[in-house]
């Protein structure tokens, strides 16, 4: 064995020792309790960056961490390895998506197994690996016979460059850009699938079962977008019993307001604009349509753009008040929220006040403010109802937690009345699944010119993606232009049917990864039932904040379709303290969020700007262990911060010291000093008791901060005889136990060398006594109004009035008193004494 510390040497060596031992291989055990952890899965995009560093080291050291307070402990790893990416690489390198993501993968595992994490790499999961995109169709074809999924023309966003279509989380910036390629989307009318999230919006609010970031549930709240009104129908006058589907419907938070509504907009979207146009009106609204299409959903929006519309022609009747009102058609109507159409108040709307301004439609005041109002802008505050028939002096005001009152009666009226309801709108939409290209899993349905959709067979599936075919993007999939793939038989006639050729958006792979980590080799299902009924659900989940309202949003849905659809019907929990409803509906019950790691500029790393920390670099230099403790040292986990590559060198040394603490220290002849053992002892203690507080909250940077202040106690007394006490042998094995989870390959290497038992890894954590973690004695900050004056030694227990006596008999402290009385001595206990005068 080498006398100095050789990273290098001893990292691959204990990585092939754990490999060859099995040694995170993870199974069910009955006898423990289990911690399945799981951090978000990488796309292949070919190199690993210090990001995925960043973002999986860390939630390796927890997992550790929680197998040595005794957990059997679940960590797996996989590759979310469909998508655009690959076929775009694919068109630009000449090179097959399959060829290019198989290959990326292969290097990544390399590049992932020289961290030393801890993944069980038996349990590797690859979504483009055909017994994984089998259960991804199975679970297609189990939502459709739900009635969860379905197709339908819908206009949507779709990135000309990428030739696919965009869910609306895929569409990033006020530019309304494609995330991948950062083209501007346009919209296009296409057969489509969709999943009815929308049917989980209510349920998806409650976040009562999980412990989330406070900024995530709010983000998926504000993005699912729940709000309170009523339904009402509005007749056109083109209406008649054989042409009732032209009616009007909106939704309104304000139904108070309805004897204030001067005229409707139509989104110009909606089905119905082609319908009433008046023939007079059809070229110029046309014209708009034609106008509007080409602008984002963000500029139609905003607030300060000048309002463009067209009179359609047609005329609808307000229902509450009989009245004829012009039906008008505008882009600052959008039809992604409620009906696409609404009534128009332009007293109290500011956006309608705008619109009828400049068109010169009337603007009818229906609520007086209690105090008065600006008179050119519309008022949206609290007042009485006025204008409104019956409902003249109703109060209309807001409270935390009380229904407006003048609401609360005009909906009781209308639902009287039969002219509207009580109604509850959302912003989210269904999510859109179909993309228009090649490497995705197939959409395992078939059309029959007599059955129409039919889905494939259980003992069909896999639907193969076929090798041979185009890649170059049309607007279409490649599998259409493909010679024989679409030729299917119907499973109900036998007659021939045309195989669907969209695959599916990439999010429906990884939002049911978690469950085929559990069994990626079972053929039974999409995962083994005995697996599921002791691992599920996740406990700790790791990742980006970026998939708030994308990935971790689908993934809470698809845990409650799976429920509702049977798919838990054999799984029961193994542990009484978990409840089916949590196990099932809550696919992940703890999530915690990394920050990001930004270049040397501050600017995010990127290959195009060329500031890309390569960490294969980094561990040829420094070793894994000095890379994972660097980063977890120098960021707050959650936060992140540019990267210092100056900075990595105090690592070294601090490694470096550990190494020479425990292979070099010389026994020193003659009796320990009781001080100093009590010392050591207190300050292992106080370190353990530390350590374990932070490895519980993610606190990477404080807990490597803490074991530095046990290394340098240590070598204060490296050449006492406290060496040769057994305090030494105690802090050195304590130190290694709480270094293992985050530089495993020192931790264990150095622990062999001390004769300790083979694994560290399999060791228990130590644990802290807190009378030997205890002060004897607390120094004490003296403060007069604020500002440190001096500090005070004082007995760990003496009480508050002798604190007090020993601050104000500091001759310091007497001088700003003047001789006189302080006007008041605050204590705060074990921490300072401020003295107010």
């Amino acid at each position: 064995m080498t006398d100095v510390y050789n990273p290098q040497e001893i990292e691959q060596k204990w990585q092939e020792r754990w490999e060859k031992d099995g040694l995170y291989r993870s199974v069910v055990d009955t006898d423990k309790p289990k911690h399945y952890a799981l951090t978000m899965l990488p796309y292949p995009s070919g190199d690993l960056h210090i990001g995925h560093w960043y973002a999986m080291t860390p939630p390796d050291a927890r997992a550790r961490y929680m197998r040595m307070r005794g957990y059997n402990v679940l960590f797996p790893m996989g590759f979310d390895a469909f998508g655009l990416p690959a076929e775009n690489a694919a068109i630009q390198r000449k090179v097959h998506p399959k060829k290019w993501t198989y290959a990326n993968i292969e290097k990544m595992r390399r590049q992932m197994r020289s961290m030393g994490a801890m993944f069980d790499w038996e349990r590797e999961a690859v979504s483009a690996d055909p017994e994984y995109y089998k259960w991804t169709q199975w679970f297609f074809i189990q939502f459709f016979k739900r009635g969860l999924a379905y197709k339908k023309l819908a206009a949507v966003d779709f990135c000309p460059h990428c030739n696919t279509t965009l869910a609306r989380e895929q569409v990033i910036g006020e530019e309304r850009s494609c995330e991948r390629c950062k083209t501007p989307v346009i919209k296009k009318n296409l057969n489509q699938w969709f999943f009815k999230i929308t049917d989980y919006a209510d349920e998806l609010l409650d976040f009562g079962a999980v412990e989330w970031p406070e900024r995530v549930m709010t983000m998926q709240k504000n993005w699912i977008g729940r709000s309170e009104g009523a339904h009402v129908t509005f007749k056109t006058e083109q209406s008649t019993p054989a042409r009732g589907s032209d009616d009007l419907l909106v939704f309104t938070t304000r139904p108070d307001t309805l004897w204030g509504a001067t005229f409707m907009v139509m989104s110009p979207e909606h089905p119905l604009v082609a319908e009433i146009t008046t023939a007079e009106q059809k070229a110029a609204v046309d014209a708009y349509v034609e106008q509007a299409a080409r602008a984002s959903d963000i500029d139609r929006e905003a607030t300060d753009r000048e309002k463009t519309g067209v009179f359609s022609g047609a005329y609808a009747i307000n229902p509450v008040n009989e009245e004829r009102i012009p039906i008008w058609v505008a882009d600052y109507v959008l039809m992604t929220y409620g009906s696409g159409a609404i009534m128009a108040v332009p007293a109290h709307d500011q956006r309608d006040w705008d619109f009828a301004k400049k068109f010169g439609l009337e603007i009818r005041p229906v609520i007086a403010p209690e105090t008065p109002a600006p008179a050119d802008m519309a008022y949206a505050g609290p007042g009485k109802m006025i204008n409104s028939g019956p409902f003249n002096g109703t109060p209309a005001t807001e409270e935390k937690g009380v229904t407006n009152p003048a609401i609360k009666a005009v909906i009781e009226w209308l639902e009287k009345e039969g002219k509207g309801h009580s109604a509850v709108n959302y912003r989210l939409r269904d999510w859109l699944i179909s993309r228009q290209r090649y490497w995705g899993a197939p959409i395992p349905m078939v059309t029959c010119p007599e059955h129409g959709l039919v889905p494939v067979p259980d003992d069909q599936l896999p639907v193969l993606l076929p090798d041979d075919v185009e890649f170059m993007p049309t607007g279409e999939s490649p599998l259409k232009l493909h010679a024989t793939w679409k030729a299917a038989t119907c499973p109900v006639c036998g007659q021939p049917a045309e195989r669907e050729t969209d695959t599916m958006d990439t999010f429906m792979c990884s939002s049911w990864y978690q469950y085929r980590y559990l069994s990626p080799h079972y053929d039974g299902g999409p995962f083994d039932a005995e697996e599921a009924s002791y691992w599920l659900p996740v406990d700790q989940y790791t990742g980006g904040i970026e998939h708030a309202t994308m990935h971790l949003l689908y993934t809470r849905f698809f845990a409650r379709a799976m429920r509702d659809c049977g798919i838990f019907g054999n799984v029961q929990p193994m542990n009484p303290d978990i409840q089916p409803e949590s196990m099932f509906s809550e696919p992940m019950t703890r999530l915690y969020n990394q920050g990001m790691i930004l270049a040397e500029n501050h600017e995010k790393m990127s290959k195009s700007r060329g500031n890309v920390v390569d960490p294969d670099d980094l561990v040829a230099l420094y070793g894994a262990d000095t890379v994972r403790g660097y980063m977890m040292f120098s960021f707050k986990w959650d936060q992140g911060g540019p990267w210092n590559s100056k900075g990595i060198s105090g690592m070294t040394r601090f490694l470096n010291d550990v190494w020479n603490l425990v292979t070099a220290t010389p026994a020193i002849k003659g009796d320990p000093s009781p001080d100093d053992v009590k010392a050591l002892r207190r300050k292992t203690h106080q370190t353990i008791r530390r350590v374990t507080e932070d490895m519980e909250t993610f606190g990477f940077n404080t807990a490597i901060a803490g074991l530095m202040e046990l290394k340098n106690t240590m070598q204060k007394f490296q050449k006492t005889p406290v060496t040769r006490s057994d305090a030494w042998g105690e802090a050195a094995r304590a130190l290694l136990l709480m270094m293992a989870p985050i530089m495993p390959h020192i931790a264990e290497e150095l622990w062999a060398r001390v004769g300790e038992p083979y694994s560290v890894h399999q060791q228990a954590w130590p644990v802290f006594d807190e009378s030997i973690a205890a002060e004897d004695m607390i120094t004490y900050p003296v403060q007069i109004n604020g500002k440190l004056r001096d500090r005070i030694t004082v007995s760990a227990d003496a009480n508050e009035e002798t604190i007090k006596a020993a601050a104000l008999a500091l001759e310091k402290v007497k001088e700003h008193l003047n001789r006189g009385a302080p006007k008041k001595v605050i204590v705060i206990p074990g921490r300072l004494v401020n003295i107010v005068v």
